[in-house]
């Protein structure tokens, strides 16, 4: 698969050709079935399996993803959606991370006294 575009409403369209209106299959997943897929666009540049229906529309192939078990081989494992995302943010929300990471702080070490060596000197016989 070449890309994961995002369309009007939310809707995400897995092109498999450079140019899409070119390309004789494509396949839609909406809004409302991407709580049961999950982060669709992890699926780029990727080799996908894909079952379903094929329906036509637009003198056009297409199935229409909505659910994971449509999903087959390595493409099966792709992560859930954030719970807060948005498709009206178009993807804003990196896939895996639920919210912003905490800043960190430098941990000190605890630093223990030096205290002075005295070297016994070295006789000669």
């Amino acid at each position: 698969m070449v890309r994961v575009e995002t369309g009007s409403k939310g809707v995400h369209y897995l092109d498999f050709c450079d140019d899409f209106r070119m390309c004789p299959f494509s396949v839609v997943v909406f809004p409302y079935d991407l709580k049961n897929i999950g982060d669709v666009r992890e699926l780029a540049g990727k080799v996908v399996e894909i079952r379903g229906e094929i329906k036509e529309y637009d003198d056009r192939a297409e199935i229409i993803l909505e659910s994971r078990k449509q999903l087959a081989g390595d493409s099966a494992s792709i992560p859930p959606m954030p719970k807060n995302f948005d498709v009206e943010q178009r993807g804003n929300f990196s896939a895996g991370k639920f919210r912003a990471p905490h800043s960190r702080s430098p941990r000190r070490k605890k630093s223990t006294p030096t205290l002075p060596v005295e070297m016994p000197l070295d006789v000669e016989n």
